[in-house]
């Protein structure tokens, strides 16, 4: 379980301070919703250690995450943007998500293997330049495969997608979850992401996480 206790931060400048509580179980979607400027995004910095709270608790199965730098807490971040890199191919993007001195051969195996799970086992030669929205989204899920993280953090990730592959790729998203027992936190403001894809739901409200 990944518990958020009263993890609280305030910006620089501004007097109102975010307090944020939830829990987040293995093979679940916990959703985040709340418009615009509500600090959905200052919630994730939290988690993933680019921010660091006043005060409060980030602990998974007991073990205090808090103390840990952003590379070494055992999470993932998948964004809107799927950040890859466009001159390369669909298989090195992922393995660049490898560990370093992982022979040339291994990297590439585990690669097209984490290709084969998100639907793409056929486009690991493929320059990110050539594919479509959903085919980079898939390709950054795969990479978070091979990170093998018990935590997800999804940031509006569905949002550049028609609506044929949000359907999809949220649907994978979900398969994934189970198949892995990713504690996956998603955070967003569509309405048709949250039903789709809860176990849990949270609503953001004057800085304050309140159950939805």
């Amino acid at each position: 379980m990944l518990v958020v206790d009263d993890l609280r931060f305030a910006h620089p400048g501004q007097a109102e301070t975010y307090s944020f509580s939830l829990v987040a179980a293995a093979s679940e979607v916990t959703a985040v919703s709340g418009p615009s400027g509500s600090g959905k995004s200052t919630l994730l910095d939290l988690l993933a250690g680019f921010l660091s709270p006043r005060t409060g608790r980030l602990d998974l199965d007991g073990r205090d995450l808090l103390p840990l730098p952003p590379e070494k807490r055992p999470l993932s971040l998948l964004l809107q943007s799927e950040s890859l890199f466009d001159h390369l191919s669909a298989a090195a993007n992922i393995a660049l998500g490898l560990p370093r001195g992982l022979p040339k051969r291994e990297a590439q195996a585990q690669a097209i293997r984490a290709l084969g799970e998100v639907g793409l086992g056929d486009v690991g030669p493929q320059l990110a330049s050539t594919l479509s929205g959903g085919q980079k989204q898939r390709v950054a899920l795969a990479r978070t495969l091979l990170r093998n993280r018990p935590v997800l953090l999804l940031d509006e990730p569905f949002s550049a997608l028609d609506d044929e592959t949000r359907q999809a790729t949220r649907l994978l998203v979900q398969e994934l979850t189970l198949r892995h027992k990713w504690h996956t936190i998603l955070v967003s403001h569509h309405a048709d992401d949250v039903t789709a894809l809860a176990s849990r739901r949270y609503r953001l409200q004057n800085g304050r996480l309140l159950d939805a």
